[in-house]
């Protein structure tokens, strides 16, 4: 049974991808075909790992480079001030522990283990600031991607998938769905 189903996924996923054509509606007449580029989404996504943003560009998507600008700066400066306040209890830490006087004086009120305490939370927002400022560049990359393949998915107006009502004859009561419509 599995390996039934493998192969019936294998057939209709091959049969797909050679199934689609990108066309240009020049007049109404006339209809000229461009050929899909199959290393559109590997381009974009090398633009995107090279320079955040620019596979956006690239895909003409210059709305979404503030956005990514905006996720990947915000995690930085997070990580770069959770590591300074980090350093500084950390600091103070080590300097009571080698018998020297508090540096800073508001935290010469805190006693140790207070300061452990927020040690270990600028080093975990620290952390998770690091893995959303990574999280962030990889989204940046999957989204180049992405767009770039389905810019050149065949939208045709042949193709439609609406919402439908059907009238029940027998009950006269409505029946809603949705239908998938291809039109010669």
């Amino acid at each position: 049974m599995q390996n039934q189903l493998i192969l019936l996924f294998l057939f209709f996923g091959l049969t797909s991808i050679f199934a689609q054509e990108k066309t240009k509606i020049i007049s109404k007449d006339t209809l000229t075909l461009e050929a899909i580029d199959p290393l559109r989404p590997a381009k974009a996504s090398f633009y995107s790992a090279i320079l955040p943003g620019l596979g956006q560009v690239y895909n003409k998507k210059y709305w979404k480079v503030p956005l990514v600008y905006g996720a990947i700066g915000t995690s930085t400066y997070l990580y770069i001030d959770n590591q300074k306040k980090y350093n500084l209890y950390r600091n103070e830490y080590k300097n009571r522990l080698a018998g020297n006087p508090s540096e800073t004086p508001s935290l010469a009120r805190l006693d140790n283990s207070r300061l452990i305490t927020a040690q270990k939370g600028f080093q975990r927002n620290r952390d998770l600031s690091a893995l959303f400022m990574v999280g962030f560049y990889v989204l940046n990359i999957i989204d180049a991607n992405i767009d770039a393949a389905l810019s050149q998915f065949n939208v045709d107006e042949k193709l439609a998938f609406k919402p439908a009502v059907i009238k029940n004859e027998i009950t006269l009561d409505n029946n809603f769905g949705v239908a998938l419509n291809y039109s010669f």
